[in-house]
């Protein structure tokens, strides 16, 4: 069984949610290591609101307990977990009646990295990268958060599973239940969307060119 031997950095996202399912706590423990930040910012950039975020980020770690007995490797432990974080967000937006475009020219109140009086832009991450480029990304990253703002939702969902979380087309096919083709034409139109907004709100150079510049 995957779940068998001494757990180690090597071992497999599968394999630790294996050993979780026999009753093995540090395994549950190294993935949410592994993957709380990763499925953070999605959740962030999903919802807008990094207080909501970390309210549906702790729902999520919480259905993987809870579906722990019931797991199995059928597809990636990834493809599972951004599935269950998705639609979280997707019931969170429901029963708020959330409106995203707004709450990001908003401060961002009070949640994981958040200050008070900043937007969620300059709550994002930093890429750790050289001084120019990373005073660059200062500057643009709250614009391409309001660009990630006016996509369409299906858009901006496989926008972020892609460039941010790194997750490939056949598995975000599987999160979001449409077709790998219909997430490629997504990402297309999203990257289109991206460009042409970027534009609008005056930034120029590589970023207008190819929207995931500083999405990292």
């Amino acid at each position: 069984m995957a779940c068998e031997g001494v757990l180690g950095p090597e071992t497999s996202d599968e394999g630790l949610m294996l050993a979780f399912q026999a009753g093995d706590a540090r395994a549950f423990e190294a993935l949410v290591r592994r993957h709380r930040m990763p499925v953070f910012n999605f959740i962030l950039r999903f919802t807008g609101h990094p207080a909501r975020a970390e309210d549906v980020l702790q729902e999520t770690w919480l259905k993987v307990v809870r579906s722990a007995r019931d797991y199995k490797p059928r597809a990636k432990f990834t493809t599972w977990l951004y599935t269950i974080a998705r639609n979280l967000c997707v019931d969170s937006a429901r029963k708020e009646s959330y409106r995203q475009a707004s709450s990001l020219e908003a401060p961002s109140g009070v949640g994981a990295g958040a200050e008070e009086g900043r937007s969620l832009g300059e709550t994002l991450p930093d890429t750790g990268e050289g001084p120019e480029r990373g005073a660059y990304n200062a500057r643009v990253r709250p614009l391409l958060t309001r660009a990630l703002a006016s996509l369409p939702e299906e858009q901006r969902e496989v926008f972020v599973l892609r460039e941010y979380s790194g997750i490939a087309f056949k598995d975000i096919a599987e999160v979001t239940g449409v077709s790998e083709n219909t997430v490629k034409s997504r990402m297309r139109y999203a990257l289109e969307g991206l460009r042409r907004r970027l534009t609008e709100l005056g930034v120029d150079g590589d970023l207008a060119d190819d929207g995931k510049t500083v999405a990292g």
